[in-house]
């Protein structure tokens, strides 16, 4: 039962109010997006542009490649849904060092708001805890998201946390679109040479 929603941009901060730099971040296209941009740029975000469904992919990749980094996937409900494969996968390869965060507000935000699955009964948590992932959450108030924060740096993954978020309209907070600058900031947070 959720007793409320929380506001997806003041979330967004909760869950990265104390982040340490080896965390790397990955967003999904559109609305986690533009919410990680908010909440602070940071040379380990790596922000997707039009790769809807690669956001836990991508992170997994990026958990198996870089086991001594965290890695955190900011992603909304419809990209989860999109990807769910990936949910197994992510399971099968069991990356400790993996969380997925998927702000859910029930909606494909990025095609017109229709209601998603999740708004439909579609219970992402019990389907990653399905595919053997280590631990699930659902939270719907800034207490409990700050609690889990923690979470993201344990080594406890992979995990999923479902973040309860509102649907209402939000102005475009705009990261960087140049694919070949946000990869080389990245390689370079990494200590990686541009390639």
């Amino acid at each position: 039962m959720i007793d409320q929603v929380l506001a997806r941009r003041p979330a967004v901060r909760a869950l990265l109010a104390d982040r340490p730099n080896e965390l790397l971040v990955i967003a999904g296209l559109g609305t986690p997006a533009y919410d990680l941009f908010d909440a602070g740029d940071h040379g380990g975000n790596f922000y997707l542009w039009g790769a809807m469904g690669g956001a836990a992919m991508m992170g997994l990749g990026l958990a198996l490649a870089r086991p001594s980094n965290p890695v955190l996937v900011l992603t909304g409900d419809g990209e989860a849904l999109m990807g769910l494969g990936a949910l197994a996968t992510v399971a099968a390869q069991k990356p400790a060092n993996l969380t997925i965060a998927v702000l859910d507000n029930g909606h494909f935000g990025e095609t017109g708001m229709q209601a998603s699955h999740t708004s439909l009964g579609t219970d992402l948590p019990a389907v990653a805890a399905a595919c053997g992932f280590a631990w699930t959450a659902t939270v719907d108030g800034e207490t409990a998201l700050r609690a889990l924060a923690p979470k993201l740096t344990a080594g406890a993954g992979p995990g999923l946390i479902r973040i309860v978020v509102g649907s209402e309209p939000l102005p475009k907070t705009l990261p960087a679109r140049d694919g070949a600058y946000l990869k080389t900031r990245f390689r370079a947070h990494l200590g990686l040479q541009p390639a």
